[in-house]
């Protein structure tokens, strides 16, 4: 019989969790409360949101809190001081960074959304941290470049998303790295369809932010939600699993599940298909990933097959959710493309939940960009920050230049 974890683990593990007081942050401290006795918060770090951060250092006591923002971080340390709180409060990227590469720390829960994550979750990789990666971006925007120095840097990077937490879990390690050599045929995505699935285009013309961030399933952050209702959560996943498992673009499958039950699977050449099942709840791939390879309570329900009582698959569409075919065709370009899908994409939902652009413009943006921007070799970090700056800056002007009209032309 294996050892108990609690038993096994010689110290605490001391974490650094990079989005504290986003939603995968906060689940990431429900677990870790749960689990006292294993896991110890080294640093928290946030963008700009004092008052959550206020609540997380006094409760779980880190040796250091990181805000991007540096006068939020100003205001945060004043607040610390005066309730008696030790924690030391820091500032900006190279915070981020600190906090990500500390010797102190043995686990990097990346969870910032958007590329501003890139960055400290490379610092974790070249300092071999373990990785809890959440960060879609750092895999789409630099994949070739992060998995190298995962391997440089002797890290162990562990999947967070559902889809890939799924098939980390029905894919042995010994094949993650030589997928087509392994007797795998394929990798099958599940997507929830978000909340429009069984829209018309001409319900879709209708759409509007406060309708898109209802998502059927899963509890997410705005820009993950929107994502999830244009199928570009699905491409990015797409682009991350080609990268976490050595997988050709065709070897990727998505498969609209409407229950979110089936997280993901993995077909062999054998006929067999591998599945992952458990209640739409990110706390079950947070517990998998902190206590890997070992298992933990994450506080998640059991699943209750009877009460479910039917899955449902469908194809996706592409003609109504064109993101995820234009996630297909950056991947299949490859070099800078990617980043350039991920930067116009952030734009461009930016730009919608503000009202200044439709539902029906994000896709459009990003074929224009991808069309008219030239991608390149990747080469370093530096060509992809660039790359990143031309691709917002394209999309930004464009967005003026359509500024008067409700939907882009195609």
């Amino acid at each position: 019989m294996p050892t108990p974890i609690s038993i096994r683990l010689f110290k605490l593990q001391k974490i650094t969790i990079l989005g504290s007081t986003g939603t995968i942050g906060l689940q990431t401290l429900d677990v870790i409360e749960r689990h006292a006795d294993l896991y110890e918060v080294y640093a928290l770090a946030a963008n700009s949101n004092v008052d959550v951060m206020v609540k997380q250092c006094l409760q779980f006591k880190p040796k250091i809190a990181v805000l991007l923002n540096e006068k939020s971080s100003l205001d945060l340390s004043v607040k610390l001081k005066a309730a008696g709180s030790r924690t030391t409060v820091i500032s900006g990227m190279a915070g981020l960074e600190q906090v990500s590469s500390d010797a102190e720390v043995d686990i990097v829960m990346a969870a910032i959304v958007g590329a501003a994550g890139l960055k400290p979750a490379m610092a974790a990789a070249h300092a071999g941290k373990r990785i809890l990666l959440a960060n879609k971006e750092t895999l789409v925007m630099a994949g070739s470049l992060f998995m190298q120095a995962v391997k440089a840097g002797g890290a162990t990077l562990l999947p967070i998303d559902s889809e890939h937490n799924a098939i980390f879990q029905v894919m042995p390690p010994q094949q993650l790295s030589h997928l087509s050599d392994s007797g795998i045929r394929r990798i099958l995505l599940t997507a929830s369809g978000g909340p429009f699935r069984c829209y018309t285009q001409t319900q879709l013309e209708a759409v509007t932010p406060a309708l898109a961030l209802k998502h059927p399933n899963w509890v997410m952050g705005a820009k993950i939600t929107i994502d999830s209702a244009t199928l570009m959560n699905k491409g990015l996943e797409v682009i991350e699993a080609h990268w976490l498992f050595n997988a050709k673009p065709e070897q990727i499958d998505v498969v609209v599940h409407p229950q979110s039950v089936i997280h993901s699977m993995v077909e062999y050449i054998d006929g067999s298909v591998l599945a992952q099942l458990g209640n739409p709840d990110m706390r079950t791939p947070i517990a998998y990933a902190l206590a890997y390879p070992n298992r933990i309570e994450s506080g998640v329900a059991s699943l209750n097959l009877l009460e479910i009582a039917k899955l449902e698959f469908e194809a996706p569409d592409t003609k109504r959710f064109p993101c995820l075919q234009l996630a297909y065709d950056a991947l299949n370009v490859g070099g800078t493309a990617p980043a350039i899908l991920n930067a116009v994409n952030e734009v461009a939902v930016e730009a919608f939940l503000n009202n200044r652009i439709h539902f029906l413009s994000i896709p459009i943006l990003i074929e224009k960009s991808l069309n008219s921007i030239q991608s390149e070799p990747v080469s370093s970090l530096e060509q992809l920050q660039d790359i990143d700056a031309e691709a917002r800056q394209f999309a930004q002007n464009k967005l003026l230049k359509f500024a008067h009209k409700k939907v882009l032309s195609a």
